[in-house]
Parts: structure tokens; sequence; C-alpha cells
């Protein structure tokens, strides 16, 4: 399975990226605690799920940064 692309989180709306931050949040819990009770079959869904959180992350902070200069604060 390939990474996910970066492009597809920033066609994302805003309320559709906090899902997809939390729910990738929650599977990296659930892949954690997988691992601490050895039950994990496919240890490259960590590396999947921190790269798509790092995507997810990245688009939030730059549509907050846009908004932030696009908006001038007195």
């Amino acid at each position: 399975m390939p990474l996910p692309k970066i492009s597809e989180a920033r066609e994302l709306s805003d309320e559709r990226l906090v899902e997809e931050i939390t729910a990738v949040k929650k599977q990296l819990f659930q892949l954690r605690l997988q691992k601490a009770t050895r039950q994990l079959d496919k240890p490259h869904q960590f590396r999947h799920a921190r790269h798509r959180l790092a995507q997810l992350l990245t688009v939030e902070g730059e549509r907050k940064r846009a908004a932030a200069t696009q908006s001038p604060q007195e």
C-alpha cells in the first residue's frame, strides 16, 4: 500500500480534516496497543499512520497561518 499523498489532505474540508486527524490518532493508539500485546501483524501501518498524521497536521497548520495572515490583527 503506497503512502498517501498530501494533495489528498489539501482537498479535505476543515471539518473533515479535523475528523481525519482524530481518526488517525485513534488508529495510532490502537496500533500501539496491538504492539504492546504482541498482536500487531503489519508493523508498516505505524509508518503510514504517522506519515498521514504529519500530512494532516501540516495542512491544518498551513490553513491556520493563511487565515492569520489574511485577517489583519489590530
